[in-house]
C-alpha cells in the first residue's frame, strides 16, 4: 500500500470550513491524523471502486462517469 498522505494543514483547513465558529473550534493533532487515514481510505476506496465499474463496462480508462456512478453507494458506505 502506499504511504502518502495528506498534510495535516490541509485536513484542518477542510475541516474548519465546516465548522459553526471557525475562531473556537479546534481539532487536536489526533484528531487530524485520524480524519487524514479516512480520507486516505475514502479516496482509495473510490478509486478501486471506478476502476472496477470501469473494467464492468470495458473502458480502458476510468474517468468522471465511472466516479459517478459509485458515489452514492461509496457515501452510504462511509
Amino acid at each position: 500500500m502506499d504511504n502518502s498522505q495528506f498534510r495535516l494543514e490541509t485536513v484542518n483547513k477542510l475541516l474548519q470550513n465546516f465548522f459553526r465558529d471557525k475562531q473556537k473550534t479546534k481539532c487536536n493533532s489526533g484528531a487530524l491524523k485520524l480524519m487524514a487515514e479516512l480520507l486516505k481510505i475514502f479516496i482509495a476506496e473510490g478509486a478501486a471502486r471506478a476502476a472496477q465499474q470501469a473494467k464492468v463496462e470495458s473502458s480502458p480508462t476510468v474517468g468522471t462517469e465511472h466516479l459517478e456512478k459509485i458515489l452514492p453507494q461509496l457515501l452510504l458506505d462511509f
